[in-house]
């Protein structure tokens, strides 16, 4: 068995047989690349608008930053941001497949209900253990990351003793779950960067084939993160080059979605990568 070639998104069948690049959105000022661009509906309909016509596939909009050492933001503050961003969005872009990056189970309903179709969840249910029971209830395709701790905590929780044995293990035991309450749309995140030190992201990256033994799609996001800059001795805005390079790496190893900054450049990437490993015969 091998993992799904599709995901279904508002009953419709999204084919992942060829990968898919997913735009990240987002709506708070403390995300460690582009936190704080989005000062407006104008901004936000603007990135919007230039990630479209580059192609994008599915627009991750998050409204709390995810990066070590963030500030927890109160969820009032989190599902406002969010839900007015997505309805923005889906005013003038209806056709949009909006995901919901979030460990928050009421801020991922309120933006369900609000026209989102994906969850992406850094915590996997672990930060809030109602997450799983809004799954099974709404039945949506979910995205879950491999992470220990929280985005506070996260960069003092990176010891392992088999580090890739423990994150097929974490994620076999979700599935498990999963599956069991009737959840069926389900993607993996290796979760680079999350209760990783730089040298351990690279070692996942080189290991990402293990993680086919789920038979699950899997999702990766190393889009000008600190594995990158700090590695090259340079700054998130002059990680596009090093994102193109890992991201190609991604692609070679299974990977079925980038999560992405650079639209055009992961588009370009996915091209050239099915270029290069279409049969010729």
């Amino acid at each position: 068995m091998t993992a799904s070639k599709f995901i279904n998104v508002k009953g419709n069948l999204m084919a992942l047989s060829s990968p898919r690049v997913m735009g990240i959105i987002n709506l708070t000022a403390d995300s460690f690349y582009d936190g704080g661009k989005i000062k407006s509906d104008k901004d936000l309909l603007m990135k919007v608008e230039k990630m479209v016509e580059e192609g994008v596939d599915i627009l991750d909009v998050g409204a709390y930053s995810s990066r070590p050492g963030a500030t927890d933001i109160p969820m009032k503050e989190e599902w406002e941001a969010a839900v007015d961003g997505i309805d923005s969005i889906l005013k003038h872009f209806p056709e949009s497949i909006i995901s919901i990056d979030t460990f928050r189970a009421t801020v991922a309903k309120g933006a369900l209900e609000h026209g989102a179709c994906i969850v992406n969840d850094i915590s996997s249910g672990n930060l809030d253990t109602g997450m799983f029971d809004l799954l099974a209830e709404m039945n949506v395709p979910y995205i879950m990351m491999h992470m220990k701790g929280n985005p506070q905590t996260m960069a003092n929780l990176t010891d392992y003793d088999r580090m890739v044995s423990e994150i097929i293990d974490y994620f076999n035991a979700k599935l498990k779950t999963l599956r069991s309450r009737g959840v069926k749309d389900i993607i993996i995140d290796p979760g680079f960067g999350f209760a990783k030190t730089k040298e351990q992201s690279f070692e996942l990256l080189n290991k990402l084939d293990l993680l086919k033994i789920l038979e699950v799609p899997m999702l990766c996001g190393v889009s000008r993160k600190s594995m990158i800059f700090k590695e090259l001795g340079t700054t998130p805005d002059e990680a596009l080059n090093g994102t193109t390079a890992l991201n190609m790496a991604c692609l070679m190893h299974g990977a079925s979605i980038l999560r992405v900054h650079d639209v055009k450049e992961a588009k370009e990437t996915i091209k050239l990568f099915e270029a290069m490993t279409k049969s010729y015969a």
